[in-house]
């Protein structure tokens, strides 16, 4: 019979895989030698020209702007501009933003048609990219615009999520009265691999919303403004190097929500996202935001930037967890990996952060987090082991359990003897130092573990809590194997006896024939 497996495996659920587009947040802008002499050559003369020309458009905007917004609250507006006001502001100024865009180089191609606020109150743009972007407000008229916070320093409609959501409502359900409301939903930007998770501020309304395509083809991306990648002032010039560059807006058709959707915004949400991504060719993932502030996290904690990447939402959603949750598992994750180039741990660092050897029992564990099967644990499948394999195997009922089994002679004390005898068994490892081990769970360094030292240890280190409760497996798959040998034992004893009984039985009768 072969040996039981040390650590039982669990099965994988399959909308906890790697997404399709890793990193949507990095832009590896790579120039060839040719591109450099042609923006040098171009840079000298378009530059400058382009920069007079969009200069000369700004001192045009700027007095018809505050002639229109003269006397006006710019932000939280009780009523929406109207009559000169609002001519100069969707024809005069949207011109002059046209002229704009064009001194810079874009050329812009329109598809599909524009409804009307009645029809569509919620116009939703994606994928979001770059500060460029700003022309399909341009182009759609001037609409009312809900911006993230690392654009403007508070949204339009107020200084909190809450009022944004209030106000954007208060317009959408206005039956027209209300210019249409533009909105972003992925928030933030991409490098347009992918559709991200849509916020569901557009949809919470439940009102009819128009999908707004934006596309870039152009050969070289100087477009995208990503959280890995070119800076700002950067792609800015590249752009104005270029001899043209072409933007596709294509407005679809709008989409009504179903009762269920009303209901369930995020509903409403996937399917509009689903079909814009249809639309454009491109996949979707369960990236957010959330993830580029984890992003930032790992930069802060001297891991690679993309080691952040978990797709937050899908894994906040299936395993209950909250940002500041995944944020400790990122702290977590950077004491093993830290040392580790690319930021993912090999069984040696995992051995190494465990101070315990490599040995079958390890492996097993170790091949339980990687669920991809490469060799390597990377961030998000350390935060679904510890949360699906650690965390719930480490309740105070096996923490107890395992002091007991540690405490042999039962003193309510492990010694370092106590201590290295069972772990060598639990490991299946004969020549086992765990010395240094022993010296971390044992705080006050009074050479002996107690229960309130084991237990603090325990809590804060989940990952020895598989090895336990693998440990307390296999004790008990030996004692099962042992009672059905006893079993079979006594079974066989008995059909011995009965077999016995039955030739003497028969001898007798034979005798007495």
């Amino acid at each position: 019979m072969p040996p039981p497996q040390r650590v039982f495996a669990l099965p994988r659920q399959q909308s906890l895989l790697l997404p399709e587009v890793l990193n949507p947040f990095v832009l590896d802008l790579k120039l060839s030698k040719g591109d450099k002499i042609k923006f040098v050559l171009l840079g000298f003369l378009l530059v400058p020209l382009r920069t007079i020309c969009m200069v000369l458009v700004l001192l045009v905007t700027w007095p018809i702007a505050a002639i229109v917004t003269l006397g006006q609250p710019l932000k939280g507006a009780v009523e929406p501009m109207a009559g000169w006001r609002r001519f100069l502001c969707r024809v005069v100024i949207s011109s002059l933003g046209q002229l704009y865009y064009l001194a810079m180089g874009f050329r812009v191609v329109v598809k599909g048609q524009q409804v009307s606020s009645a029809q569509a109150p919620i116009l939703v743009v994606a994928p979001h990219s770059s500060f460029f972007d700003g022309i399909v407000c341009i182009v759609a008229g001037l609409p009312s615009t809900v911006s993230r916070t690392e654009t403007l320093f508070v949204p339009i409609f107020g200084n909190s999520r809450k009022n944004t959501i209030l106000e954007i409502e208060k317009r959408s359900t206005s039956g027209g009265h209300w210019p249409q409301v533009l909105i972003f939903p992925e928030g933030t930007c991409t490098n347009r691999s992918c559709l991200i998770t849509f916020k569901q501020g557009a949809f919470i309304p439940g009102v009819p919303v128009q999908p707004v395509l934006l596309k870039y083809p152009n050969k070289l991306d100087t477009i995208s403004w990503t959280w890995q990648g070119p800076a700002l002032k950067t792609l800015l010039l590249f752009t104005l190097c270029q001899p043209f560059t072409t933007v596709q807006i294509e407005f679809m058709p709008p989409q009504v929500p179903t009762e269920d959707e009303k209901k369930s915004p995020s509903l409403f949400a996937n399917r509009v996202r689903a079909l814009m991504a249809q639309e454009l060719g491109l996949p979707v993932t369960d990236h957010t935001y959330e993830d580029c502030r984890l992003m930032i996290s790992a930069g802060e904690l001297t891991l690679p930037m993309e080691t952040g990447l978990v797709e937050f939402t899908k894994i906040s959603k299936k395993l209950n967890l909250k940002w500041d949750n995944v944020r400790k598992e990122l702290e977590s994750f950077s004491a093993i990996a830290s040392s580790c180039k690319g930021g993912r741990i090999k069984i040696e660092e995992f051995a190494s952060f465990l101070k315990l050897p490599v040995s079958p029992a390890l492996q097993e564990l170790f091949a339980l987090f990687d669920r991809d099967g490469n060799g390597t644990i990377d961030f998000r499948e350390y935060v679904i082991g510890v949360t699906v394999l650690c965390r719930p195997a480490n309740t105070e009922e096996v923490i107890q359990m395992a002091f007991k089994l540690f405490d042999t002679d039962e003193d309510q004390s492990i010694t370092q003897e106590e201590f290295s005898s069972l772990l060598r068994s639990a490991l299946g490892v004969s020549d086992l130092n765990v010395s240094s081990l022993f010296r971390e769970i044992d705080t006050d360094g009074s050479g002996h573990i107690t229960y309130s030292e084991f237990e603090s240890f325990a809590l804060s280190h989940p990952e020895y809590a598989k090895l336990f409760t693998t440990y307390l497996e296999l004790q008990r798959y030996y004692a099962l194997q042992e009672a059905e040998l006893d079993s079979i034992c006594s079974s066989c004893s008995s059909e011995d006896l009965r077999s016995e009984d039955n030739q003497e039985g028969s001898t007798s009768d034979k005798k007495e024939d």
